[in-house]
């Protein structure tokens, strides 16, 4: 039976985006993951752009807005911010919750190569977190 993980952001288009990338590469058929947001603004092309590089193609995702009836389900809910950490909605799941805060490269200034080499920076942390997810299985 597979594993069901949510990951959940505030708008559902960076980081929760990369980390449902990373987790259907790195995890096979183990898991059927899911990332959504309080909110959905939409996948942000820079989050694209950085996984593509790195060969995971998260283009054919979703930006959805977490549903009540998923959570019900899940036997893990990553927070993958603080602000989603604080203020998801409260609820019951069967599984665990847990918080793994990651800085939002969507925030950072700067030159292009700037911006591109913190979005790269935090693919980069994800990943790392999703092996160690998966290594302590």
């Amino acid at each position: 039976m597979k594993s069901r993980v949510l990951f959940l952001c505030t708008g559902n288009s960076c980081r929760s985006q990369m980390a449902e990338g990373w987790l259907k590469h790195l995890g096979g058929d183990d898991f059927e993951v899911f990332s959504s947001g309080l909110e959905a603004h939409g996948k942000n092309p820079r989050a694209i752009a950085v996984m593509q590089e790195v060969g995971v193609d998260i283009s054919d995702q979703a930006s959805e807005v977490v549903q009540t009836s998923i959570l019900e389900s899940l036997d893990l809910l990553v927070t993958v911010c603080s602000h989603a950490d604080a203020h998801c909605p409260v609820f019951s799941i069967k599984g665990k919750r847990e918080h793994w805060p990651f800085e939002d490269p969507a925030k950072v200034t700067g030159s292009e190569e700037d911006i591109m080499n913190e979005f790269r920076r935090v693919r980069d942390q994800i990943r790392t977190r999703i092996n160690k997810f998966l290594n302590a299985k």
